[in-house]
């Protein structure tokens, strides 16, 4: 039972009514999720008993048989291709503490693409806490050590040449949305201390992102592992202030020595505990984005989700064009508000001929209100 449903109030209440029906919609659909899951304990087959008690322990390290045959995954917490059990949540490390823990502004600036048309990308999948705002310390599981990955910038038809190694305590993987690729050979998991490479070109301009694609992906997702790969078009776009973001959405466990977990029953909920825009919630509002007027500026806006779509919005603002997919064709031109679908891309130009202060949002207001929002500050 997740923190949502078990903290509702007591009947005592004069809402009691209300509540009562809000109570028994939060337990249906929570009951409804994990019926899909489709346990096979609990049809009385499927999963050796061994493998059944050590992932009710949450133990990463345990490997469990299935008895029949084939990749499908009856339960979705255990990896089709190795059959190794999943925890429930992230790990926390008591070793460590929160207030060891700082916090660092993720920088949404786009890095620039290199002059080779060869990129060669080495990533590490491994745990790591991460600090996301000043009340807030998670247990993550991460691509090079923070949330989101790092950003990747290419161009369109250079070949990129990956390599995964995991030093994490599970299987993990890399699930590039930018790829056409067997996806059972390219984006198999591997086990710890293993690796696994690849190589792909990119066959369309646009954001796309890039995250482990161990089962359950939900899971891996709604614990930090994804990132943004920008794929230039072959003719550049125009000169531009140029930033990527990428929305996410945050479940948390009860916390240990201060960090928190995330929890995968909660995200089988579907109910938020806090929205982020490149892994920190509200940090655009603390330490907002700079341009100068008279910029042309553009938003990569890349969603991980793992469930939400992003309503992107600038207060005071409109978009004079909004790719829809690959660039320059498929634009249309002022946009108020898009969205992107969680596990989509698109890009997002307005001319910042107004000097002032610009919130840009979820306009989805209760993810915005969570922590999707942040400013963006055109000086004169």
């Amino acid at each position: 039972m997740t923190d949502s449903v078990r903290d509702l109030p007591d009947a005592e209440h004069p809402l009691e009514s209300v509540r009562t029906r809000r109570r028994f919609l939060l337990e249906a659909s929570l009951a409804t999720a994990l019926a899909a899951c489709g346990r096979p304990e609990q049809r009385g087959g499927g999963e050796h008993k061994e493998g059944a008690e050590a992932r009710g322990r949450g133990a990463p390290q345990a490997n469990v048989h299935q008895s029949r045959t084939g990749d499908r995954n009856p339960d979705s917490q255990i990896d089709t291709t190795l059959h190794h059990a999943m925890p429930s949540s992230s790990a926390v490390d008591t070793t460590t503490t929160a207030s060891n823990v700082q916090f660092h502004r993720y920088d949404p600036a786009l890095p620039p693409v290199s002059a080779e048309r060869t990129t060669r990308l080495h990533f590490t999948s491994r745990d790591a806490n991460i600090r996301v705002n000043e009340d807030t310390v998670i247990a993550a599981w991460t691509f090079e050590g923070d949330v989101p990955g790092p950003i990747v910038h290419v161009r369109q038809g250079d070949t990129i040449e990956f390599t995964l190694t995991n030093h994490g305590r599970i299987p993990h993987s890399m699930d590039f949305h930018a790829a056409q690729i067997n996806p059972k050979t390219a984006f198999r998991s591997i086990m710890p201390g293993e690796s696994l490479s690849f190589t792909f070109s990119p066959k369309y301009a646009g954001v796309y992102l890039y995250h482990c694609g161990t089962a359950p992906v939900l899971m891996h997702l709604g614990s930090g592992m994804f990132g943004a790969l920008v794929v230039d078009p072959p003719t550049p776009l125009r000169k531009a202030k140029e930033f990527v973001l990428v929305q996410n959405e945050y479940y948390l466990g009860g916390a240990q020595n201060g960090i928190a977990p995330l929890d995968y029953t909660k995200m089988l909920v579907t109910l938020p505990d806090l929205f982020a825009f490149n892994g920190r919630p509200g940090q655009y509002d603390a330490a907002p984005i700079h341009v100068k007027q008279g910029d042309l500026v553009r938003f990569y806006i890349a969603n991980a989700g793992p469930t939400h779509s992003c309503a992107f919005h600038v207060v005071g603002e409109q978009f004079d064009t909004v790719y829809l997919g690959a660039p320059p064709a498929n634009a249309i031109h002022g946009v108020q508000t898009f969205d992107v679908a969680a596990g989509g891309g698109m890009i997002f130009e307005m001319q910042a001929d107004v000097a002032g202060e610009f919130v840009f949002v979820n306009h989805s207001f209760g993810h915005g209100q969570k922590g999707a929002i942040g400013r963006l500050i055109v000086d004169a």
